[in-house]
């Protein structure tokens, strides 16, 4: 199985458990790696034939944005189901990462691997 990925995908929004993450914006960034049989799209050379990571991104931003979620865990869970639901994909591996969430850490986040038929 081939590999599409979108590496550092930052989007702002509301997430988080405590009151005054409840006010504020904070960026998250994304890691994606999508399982996905690229042989058609290589024969065809055509965009329609490829799962398309500029599709792909735009689904996530517009719905990240509008999420309301407290915890990381549970948006990196509904985007990996958004993905492979609409995107037909084979598995998904999410890396979401909160920076700045703990002081004296670059990043603090979550990894998730998501298989069809799991």
């Amino acid at each position: 199985m081939d590999t599409v990925f979108i590496e550092g995908l930052e989007i702002e929004t509301t997430i988080g458990i405590y009151d005054w993450e409840r006010r504020i914006k904070q960026p998250l960034v994304f890691d994606i790696e999508m399982g996905f049989d690229n042989r058609k799209p290589a024969a065809s050379d055509r965009i329609e034939d490829t799962l398309d990571y500029k599709a792909v991104s735009k689904r996530l931003v517009g719905y990240v944005k509008a999420s309301d979620f407290g915890l990381v865990e549970t948006l990196a869970e509904r985007c990996c189901e958004i993905i492979m639901a609409e995107f037909d994909v084979e598995w998904v591996r999410l890396k979401l990462s909160k920076p700045g969430a703990v002081r004296g850490a670059r990043n603090v986040g979550v990894r998730i691997e998501r298989r069809r038929g799991d």
